[in-house]
């Protein structure tokens, strides 16, 4: 199940993962004509992960789930010098609040059927380092980091759930596709910190990775960022 896998980090994980064999699950929160062009094979759920009944409609339609990624988010922009109060709202709940809940809810239905799957938290590197300007989104993605390596170690053990986040850098993809193309982040490439920006393809090995059947690695946070955050 790809939650918020509409956009562009997720179909690129959506398509790798269907021609693996993965049979795939797909929600949106409001744009179902992007969902349905970009996964056309999959099941599409309209669901906003902040509203209880939702979040059920959503798990339901994967009564065997084995693996959940979670890409909701908002990229809760504040203009300089605005009031950052509504931004800050929005993004507890659609950064933090809505995806914790719906990662324990699924743990909840795996352990109870016994099934040994994986959870994939979708952070961000301005969670993991500071960035100016970027309390409204960095905080609630710093929370949900914590949160999720909590749950990974409520969910270790015997029944072998994992819980893991990806965090990606500067990517021309997802939210981070328009500051890309305005040129915010040239400096990295100019000054050399960076080779490149990063492709949904890097992302997508890593959400692969961390689906991997038996797989060892539960409660870590992965960087995919070429080395930006060091």
């Amino acid at each position: 199940m790809l939650a918020g896998g509409s956009g562009g980090l997720g179909s690129a994980a959506a398509s790798l993962l269907a021609a693996e064999g993965a049979k795939l699950v797909v929600s949106y929160r409001a744009n179902r004509e992007r969902a349905e062009r970009l996964h056309g094979s999959a099941r599409i759920v309209q669901a906003d992960l902040a509203v209880d009944a939702d979040r059920k409609r959503l798990l339901d339609a994967a009564p065997e789930i084995y693996g959940l990624v979670i890409f909701a988010g908002d990229p809760a922009r504040v203009p300089q010098g605005a009031d950052p109060r509504e931004a800050m709202i929005r993004s507890h709940e659609m950064n933090y609040l809505g995806p914790i809940l719906l990662a324990r809810e699924a743990a909840e239905r795996m352990k109870a059927a016994g099934t040994p799957g994986a959870i994939v938290l979708f952070a961000t590197m301005q969670a993991v380092a500071l960035f100016p300007g970027s309390t409204a989104y960095a905080a609630q993605k710093a929370a949900l980091v914590h949160a999720a390596r909590i749950l990974a170690k409520e969910c270790r053990g015997p029944a072998n759930l994992r819980v893991n986040v990806v965090s990606p850098g500067v990517t021309a993809a997802g939210m981070a596709e328009a500051s890309v193309a305005s040129g915010k982040y040239d400096r990295y490439l100019k000054e050399g910190v960076i080779p490149r920006y990063g492709r949904p393809a890097d992302v997508a090995r890593a959400v692969r990775f961390f689906l991997e059947p038996d797989n060892y690695v539960t409660g870590q946070v992965l960087s995919i960022d070429g080395g930006l955050t060091l």
